[in-house]
């Protein structure tokens, strides 16, 4: 089992509130982003690594035994901990058992208590033995989450000790660590040089790390579980006991409840999903429920979230958090638009998208069909709604404005507004400047929206239609051009096979294309753009096609959108292709085997349970990117509990 565990395998255990724990399969760790207990300061941003990791090994009459794995630079690995390891299990909770040379066996968990900032890591032994002392060493640093940590003479090891607990205070400005267990603490600070961090180097980053380790725990393990939690002093009085039995205790209710959480959540597809659902307490922005884009790296964006919101909550039926998001960013709206994102410090919001706003046009669209939305809840988000498309009528920033085509032009040089944002220095990789295809397709259903309730857009609509109709038919290539009118001039088109048109045949309510062309579309589609790891962003033979996703910063966002594989577009895919190939029993199951299959095997590949971000564009399409993705666990529910369900199941659900 142990030579299975390569180290691009992560697991994740997020609290609720932008914080988590993570690392790999293998032990090693090797991201700055891995870590035992990585806590939102003002969640679900300002994230701070607080405790990075930690050594463990057992001491045994037969020697010492390691049950853990560093990577130092150049390139060396210490510790024997993956030599022990005889399987690991990311469901319910990550779990590792080790067996020594003797046969003598050790389990090994970690869980993270949700809302609470706090990460439970027990050690138990599964065999007999007799004088069997397990040591633990934790590795602190108190950093950004972005950032890397260095030797400095400002880092405090001193320790605060009190009967079960230990608390440090590394840096004023930095919330303290708190250690609870039911094991003895000695002193014993040292600093720990260049621990290497693969991932890291791979992107072209600064990769090297030293960390402060204050002291050691140990237990004798025949005696009975070892257990250490670590938290912030902001929650320590919350798992708090006055006794080692009491602590044990304390451990095995929460244990119990967490277990019973996790399986009522359901499948695993369910349990992925929560974990992007986390509480905003800022007051500067959204308050409430939020979705977090990516673990590790990402916040919450807007763009993210109200393409997120249908899989995660409306295909589960999580109503009331789809309403609470929605109601919240509602609430935003700035000259017709929506933030794209909320800072990480300062909560100074960024409108620099234009599909955003639509987005959560088609998400209020979804949402006020069920049963959940109050008259009141439907007029406040019609009323947002309505604001948006105002505001893009009338224009707005960076030149979005409605055309008397009826379409929407946006852009200007040296902004990315779509979700194809790769920038490279002052270079903007993907500029489309003028009528992108998806973006007509998101503002003229926003129009068929709106035109429900409010009759002055119902003209604006059918103008705008017909003007797609005639303007985006590239009849050489029999698809979809995929941007018109470009840099804003007339009759000036981009014909560059990508993904944005399949937008106009699947993927949201009104299609603008039916019959032979949008039949036509799909096929192309399918024939040089699907991956069974979802749409290439640019098909192979054009101009400037990137097949893999690698190298330093630069040359990865060079290839962001030149060819990497996006797992969320095949959500909008195979809901195109049911469309045009008939929406019946024979073919939904035929699009299951074909399409979704492939991207159920990939859940087990990168993010364990998780789709990634991103894939190559050639083969095998390695998983690139933010390895835990929610649009893309969020477009995989929702072609499974919607647009491939039975009709019954899927009325059911809407």
């Amino acid at each position: 089992m142990a030579g299975d565990l390569g180290t691009e395998r992560e697991w994740l255990e997020a609290d609720g509130l932008g914080g988590y724990a993570s690392g790999t399969a293998a032990l090693v760790r090797t991201r700055r982003y891995h870590a035992l207990l990585l806590a939102a300061a003002t969640p679900p941003t300002g994230r701070q690594v607080l405790a990075n990791g930690c050594d463990a090994w057992l001491q045994t009459p037969q020697g010492r035994f390691d049950l853990s794995a560093q990577a130092y630079a150049p390139g060396v690995v210490t510790g024997s901990g993956l030599q022990q390891l005889e399987s690991f299990e990311p469901a319910p909770w990550p779990t590792w058992i080790f067996r020594l040379p003797d046969g003598t066996r050790v389990r090994h968990d970690v869980f993270v208590v949700p809302g609470q900032a706090l990460t439970c890591m027990s050690w138990k032994l599964l065999t007999p033995g007799v004088g069997l002392h397990l040591f633990v060493r934790p590795f602190l640093s108190g950093r950004d989450h972005h950032a890397l940590h260095k030797c400095n003479p400002a880092f405090r090891f001193d320790a605060d000790e009190a009967p079960g607990q230990v608390a440090w205070q590394p840096y004023a400005d930095v919330d303290g660590v708190v250690a609870l267990g039911n094991g003895r603490y000695r002193h014993d600070p040292l600093w720990y040089y260049n621990f290497r961090y693969e991932a890291e180097r791979a992107r072209g980053l600064d990769c090297d790390e030293d960390l402060a380790a204050p002291g050691v725990f140990d237990w004798l393990l025949d005696v009975g579980e070892a257990v250490l939690m670590l938290t912030t002093k902001a929650h320590a009085a919350e798992a708090t006991a006055s006794t080692a039995a009491a602590l044990a205790a304390w451990v095995e209710r929460r244990r119990a409840a967490e277990r019973a959480r996790r399986q009522q959540l359901g499948s695993g597809l369910d349990a992925a999903a929560e974990v992007y659902l986390v509480q905003r307490r800022s007051t500067a922005a959204p308050g409430g429920k939020s979705v977090i884009a990516g673990y590790p790296w990402f916040a919450d964006w807007g763009r993210d979230t109200f393409i997120a919101l249908r899989g995660l909550c409306l295909a589960r039926g999580r109503l009331d958090d789809a309403r609470a998001i929605l109601l919240a960013w509602a609430a935003t709206v700035s000259e017709g638009m929506l933030p794209n994102r909320f800072a990480d410090r300062g909560d100074a919001p960024e409108f620099n998208s234009v599909d955003a706003s639509l987005w959560f046009a088609v998400a209020v669209r979804e949402f006020v069909r069920s049963a959940a939305a109050s008259p009141a809840d439907t007029q406040t988000l019609r009323d947002a709604v309505e604001a948006i498309l105002g505001g893009y009528s009338r224009g707005t920033r960076y030149g979005i404005r409605a055309d008397t085509d009826g379409l929407l032009a946006c852009g200007e040089p040296g902004v990315q507004l779509t979700w194809m944002d790769a920038k490279v220095g002052d270079r903007v990789v993907t500029p489309r400047i003028g009528k992108p295809v998806e973006v007509q397709a998101l503002w003229l259903n926003a129009l068929d929206f709106a035109s429900s309730w409010q009759p002055r857009w119902r003209d604006v609509l059918a103008t705008g239609l017909a003007s797609f109709d005639a303007k985006f038919w590239n009849a050489q290539r029999g698809c979809l051009f995929d941007v018109v009118d470009a840099d804003h001039e007339p009759g000036r088109h981009d014909a560059a096979l990508r993904p944005n048109q399949i937008f106009a045949v699947g993927g949201l309510p009104l299609p603008l294309l039916r019959g032979v062309r949008a039949r036509q579309v799909v096929d192309v589609v399918q024939q040089h753009l699907w991956t069974p790891a979802g749409l290439r962003s640019l098909a192979p033979g054009e101009a400037g096609y990137a097949p893999r996703y690698e190298g330093d910063v630069r040359a990865r966002d060079a290839s962001y959108h030149q060819g990497t594989v996006w797992p969320w577009l095949a959500g909008a895919f195979v809901e195109a292709w049911l469309r045009t190939h008939g929406d019946d029993a024979a073919a939904r199951q035929t699009a299951r085997e074909r399409f979704l299959a492939p991207l159920l095997a990939r859940l087990q590949i990168a993010g364990l349970g998780h789709l990634s971000e991103i894939a190559d564009g050639d083969a095998p399409h390695t998983a690139r990117g933010c390895p835990f993705q929610a649009w893309s666990m969020a477009e995989l529910l929702r072609l499974d509990r919607v647009v491939l369900a039975t009709p019954n199941r899927r009325k059911a659900r809407t």
